[in-house]
């Protein structure tokens, strides 16, 4: 590490990488300070998508898509929170930095043929074409630095270590009545088992993690300066402007300059702990998805230098429902409840009250809401998932994978309750026998005809999309009628921060009154969110992040002219 940058990243996930990227690809030199002993930050442990309207990839998977279809969509979904001034620089940047990562770095991208907008009832939402997705990478292209990229969720790999998509799963389910699903699991067992001679884990990479490998190898092969264990203490100034970092790095304390400026991408404020109960419902029972990392170093920093927290977002977070099992030392094993099992036939969720409270298929974010919600009226968290053995077997439910040989650990840790009658159940879980016993029986007749008459499950493209597609007439709805039964304890998390620094469409940290401080931007979940604390697609995360990301590496690589009249 040198004593002076051009510019200096705080972070090394997909912002932070997007702006170090831009920033090299224009002439600068560019120092990525990263605090764990990990490169990839949250955007590795995600599910990769990215939702930028009108990208180079949508017609060649059959949709058109067009700014004002977008800006009506954002309009509906996201409401009184829509900074017009930020979505107007996503619409118009998003495309660019697509064309940009593509052209210049490792960064692929495959759209989705069928992706339906979570709302896509809404004018202007689209039912595919918006979200794109990292194309699969092969770690080993990482060399020795495939050991420092942060691994994806345990709970999410299979056989231990073998990253998994939806076609996988799909095969690895079906292969012993498929041929060509036995082939496909095969090649994918074969290929892993090879990894694991050399590698800790499997070097075939998806979802975030290979958008974080893909990122990383280009900043490597950019040559750009990538440090670990490197965390900011401080922020050094001159006067107003913010010209380098204080880093401590393995008990070394350096001041580092930076002559243009100085990037904020930390991971946001998750697990700030005191800053979750100050802006988090039900703070105590609130688990997060993030890195423990991620606990607010960027807003303390922009803080500290006349920045602050944006204020008027529809939540602060991005909700997700999650299980916890505790092993019996205490320690936590964390699943969040997206798009594995809500969504399936012949599964159901209840409040205290044994009533169902919500459509299930809906999205994670929604759903936490109407968890939120529902609390205010009758107790809801936890709330509790109910399912049949048939539905166990074929689906899984969180941490209870499909086919899932001996329930022992997930029945002796308290995990998961089975019980030979519904009315048993009800017991175990602490609700009515009766409620719960003719919630059941509401479900079973709802499934049988194909409509939910209470929650309208089913009725959306979207509930649809993550269904059982082989599954009729409802591909949401079925039965939960062959015993045992099952359950699983929920609550609310999150899988990152929406609150965040507030900063202008130029990605620059502004004070209180609105003026940018000089030297100082922000992207990733440290920035806003510029959907207000809403969740109107899947990647309303990772877009923006890429998106700003690459805006402040323009506007910070622009000439002494264009820098004026960005300015202005």
């Amino acid at each position: 590490m040198e004593s002076e940058y051009d510019v200096i990243v705080v972070g090394s996930g997909a912002g932070g990488l997007s702006a170090a990227l831009t920033c090299k690809a224009r002439g600068l030199s560019v120092l990525v300070l990263e605090k764990t002993g990990y490169f990839g930050g949250s955007t590795a442990v995600s599910g990769g998508a990215v939702w930028i309207p009108q990208n180079m990839h949508m017609k060649g998977v059959g949709h058109d898509d067009s700014r004002e279809q977008a800006i009506a969509y954002l309009q509906a979904t996201v409401g009184p929170a829509l900074r017009p001034d930020m979505i107007d620089a996503f619409l118009t940047h998003g495309p660019e930095m697509v064309r940009f990562m593509e052209a210049n770095t490792d960064v692929h991208f495959i759209a989705r043929p069928v992706s339906p907008d979570y709302q896509p009832e809404r004018e202007g939402a689209s039912q595919g074409g918006r979200t794109i997705d990292p194309a699969p990478f092969d770690g080993r292209k990482l060399g020795p630095l495939f050991c420092a990229l942060r691994p994806p969720l345990h709970s999410f790999l299979a056989l231990g270590g073998m990253m998994v998509n939806r076609k996988d799963i799909d095969a690895l389910l079906s292969m012993h009545r498929n041929v060509a699903s036995l082939r496909h699991s095969l090649a994918l067992i074969g290929r892993y088992a090879l990894d694991r001679l050399k590698w800790p884990r499997g070097t075939r990479l998806l979802l975030g993690n290979a958008l974080a490998a893909r990122l990383l190898k280009s900043a490597v092969d950019k040559k750009i300066v990538l440090e670990r264990e490197a965390g900011v203490e401080a922020l050094l100034h001159q006067g107003e402007r913010v010209t380098g970092v204080r880093v401590r790095q393995r008990g070394k304390v350096i001041d580092v300059r930076a002559r243009r400026a100085v990037v904020l991408a930390t991971g946001g404020i998750p697990q700030d702990l005191k800053l979750r109960k100050k802006l988090v419902p039900h703070a105590d029972v609130h688990r997060s998805m993030s890195p423990v990392s991620n606990s607010g170093d960027g807003a303390r920093l922009a803080i500290s230098r006349g920045g602050h927290l944006a204020t008027g977002n529809a939540g602060a977070a991005f909700w997700t429902p999650v299980s916890i099992l505790r092993d019996e030392n205490g320690a936590e094993t964390v699943f969040p409840h997206l798009v594995t099992d809500r969504q399936k036939p012949g599964i159901m969720a209840v409040n205290s009250a044994g009533r169902r409270f919500a459509n299930e298929a809906t999205s994670y974010h929604e759903f936490v809401a109407s968890i939120h919600r529902e609390h205010e009226k009758t107790p809801c968290i936890p709330a509790w998932l109910i399912c049949d053995s048939t539905f166990l077997k074929r689906y899984g439910m969180g941490l209870v994978r499909p086919r899932t040989p001996s329930l022992g650990r997930f029945l002796r840790s308290g995990y998961l309750k089975q019980a030979p009658t519904i009315e048993a159940l009800a017991d175990m879980i602490g609700v009515p026998r009766n409620a719960l016993a003719d919630s059941v029986a509401r479900m079973n007749r709802a499934a049988a005809s194909g409509e939910d008459p209470d929650f309208g499950r089913g009725r959306s493209a979207y509930d649809r999309y993550l269904g059982d597609a082989s599954h009729k007439p409802n591909s949401c709805l079925g039965p939960i009628a062959d015993g045992p039964f099952y359950a699983v304890r929920i609550t609310p998390g999150d899988i990152g921060s929406a609150t965040g620094i507030d900063v202008d469409a130029k990605a620059r940290v502004v004070g209180a009154d609105g003026t940018p401080i000089p030297g100082l931007y922000a992207c990733g979940n440290d920035m806003n969110s510029i959907m207000g604390g809403t969740y109107p697609a899947a990647g309303i995360t990772l877009g923006p992040a890429l998106t700003f990301g690459y805006i402040a590496g323009m506007t910070i690589s622009a000439s002494e002219t264009q820098q004026r009249e960005v300015v202005a």
